[in-house]
């Protein structure tokens, strides 16, 4: 059996660099902007059984990780708004596990959700490019420990995220291959 951790951390943990430079940003950004198109390549042929497939034993199927990505991605996107048109704001955290337990993010076509990320990288890559590097400075307060977390570092987190739960898949087909 393949080692749990790698299963669910194919690409490792997220490590914020202790200074962010304009390259990270720059290079975070192209993650974000290139992961609707790949994760629709990916999966544009995957079958219902494939989609039903955990990524591994006792995760998420398919569908469910696509489905998470655009709920995700949709919070971080108000996280960004938010830290960059208040001060420091408090944020309101969701629970990833219970909404990917919801009926949608189980049966839901799976079309609705690269659409959406399509859309939602477009906004978000449009505003990241035009914001000053004053702008990434800025920050929200995650109630989960009462963290601060800079526009820069969440760019990082949600281009890792990307590319964290697109190797979920991927690996997946390689393993099965699909």
């Amino acid at each position: 059996m393949e080692d749990l951790e790698k299963l669910k951390y194919p690409i490792g943990h997220f490590e914020c660099p202790s200074e962010i430079s304009k390259h990270h940003i720059e290079s975070w950004i192209k993650v974000l902007e290139r992961l609707p198109g790949r994760l629709t390549d990916l999966v544009q042929d995957f079958s219902e059984e494939q989609l039903e497939t955990p990524y591994r034993e006792g995760g998420w199927t398919v569908r469910q990780v696509i489905h998470h990505l655009a709920d995700s991605h949709h919070h971080s996107y108000t996280r960004f708004k938010w830290a960059l048109t208040e001060n420091g704001p408090l944020i309101k955290a969701y629970d990833e596990k219970d909404w990917s337990a919801m009926m949608d993010a189980k049966s839901a076509p799976i079309e609705l959700s690269l659409h959406y990320l399509t859309a939602l990288h477009a906004k978000l890559v449009y505003l990241l490019n035009r914001i000053s590097s004053d702008d990434f400075q800025k920050s929200y307060v995650h109630p989960d420990g009462n963290v601060i977390i800079s526009v820069a570092e969440n760019l990082g987190k949600y281009a890792w995220h990307s590319n964290h739960h697109f190797a979920h898949i991927y690996n997946l087909a390689l393993r099965k291959g699909w």
